[in-house]
């Protein structure tokens, strides 16, 4: 007799991050759910180093290659060969609870109408006893998933379960994107009049970037996402308007964090300072420095 068709499937795309990687599927093949319940794609984006012998190790995922860089290009072709009705999509680098399969099919069925449900992200630390600025940071202000689903349309796809039938309705992932690409389907599953839904309770952890390089990479990945910074007609002046403008320190973001900051201590709102004030003046000269070079 074959094996029945998976109800779910996870889509995890992977570029040259094969220890985390293993240890999301270590995660997957753990759940609470029955074994022909759900498969794990994992979608190889043009690694250098060897994912497939990774995958070889977990009996329940299986290995595919998209070329084409780009998380959301690689999304796609995972979802070309999945099965399930129900789509899970996580990172390589999150660790699902054991239940997240559960909960998260659990949330679909519980809000029919709903467009897609995405789940809590939590960070945690290399150090718990010695956490970093940039640590410290990212578990004030990384991945709000509440918010983002119900003010900004969207769920961050580290993780997010939907149905098949949505993206037949609204269409696939935006593969010319590099980031920002869960965004823009997301508000296209939004104004196709699908409710979006939050869980708590569907939960995968992260680790928090730790220093300011890694910030610095994140930010110009996401700048590159933006309609803002692709655009080829906004005036020199105005770029120039807007960078001087960005000279004066951004007191009320300071103000901000040192709200949000109530129970930490001292040093750590230092800290807190500290990168707010590297997040800001980055974002205004590498603004500059991308409009300036088109």
């Amino acid at each position: 007799m074959e094996p029945a068709t998976p109800q779910v499937s996870v889509l995890i795309p992977v570029f040259n991050d094969e220890q985390r990687l293993a240890t999301c599927l270590e995660a997957l093949e753990q759940q609470t759910c029955p074994d022909d319940f759900y498969e794990v794609i994992v979608i190889d984006n043009a690694s250098t180093v060897d994912i497939q012998s990774v995958v070889k190790r977990f009996p329940r995922a299986r290995y595919c290659y998209e070329g084409r860089q780009g998380s959301y290009a690689a999304r796609n072709k995972g979802l070309e060969i999945a099965t399930g009705e129900i789509l899970a999509f996580t990172d390589s680098d999150c660790i699902p609870a054991n239940d997240w399969l559960e909960r998260g099919v659990a949330a679909l069925q519980d809000n029919p109408d709903c467009g897609l449900v995405g789940g809590a992200i939590r960070v945690f630390y290399k150090n718990p006893a010695r956490p970093t600025a940039v640590e410290l940071y990212e578990s004030l202000r990384a991945f709000p998933q509440q918010r983002y689903i119900e003010q900004d349309r969207f769920g961050a796809t580290a993780n997010v379960f939907t149905h098949r039938r949505i993206f037949d309705a609204v269409g696939d992932f935006n593969a010319e994107l590099k980031s920002g690409g869960d965004a823009e389907w997301g508000k296209r599953v939004a104004a196709a009049g699908y409710p979006l839904c939050y869980a708590d309770d569907v939960v995968v952890m992260h680790p928090a970037r730790s220093t300011f390089a890694e910030y610095y990479t994140k930010t110009l990945r996401v700048m590159s996402g933006l309609p803002a910074f692709r655009r080829k007609d906004i005036p020199r002046r105005v770029v120039v308007g807007q960078l001087l403008k960005g000279l004066i320190p951004p007191l009320s973001g300071i103000k901000r964090i040192m709200a949000e900051a109530r129970e930490n201590t001292g040093l750590e709102k230092l800290k807190l300072t500290s990168v707010v004030l590297f997040l800001h003046y980055l974002w205004i000269f590498e603004s500059a420095r991308l409009q300036f070079r088109r």
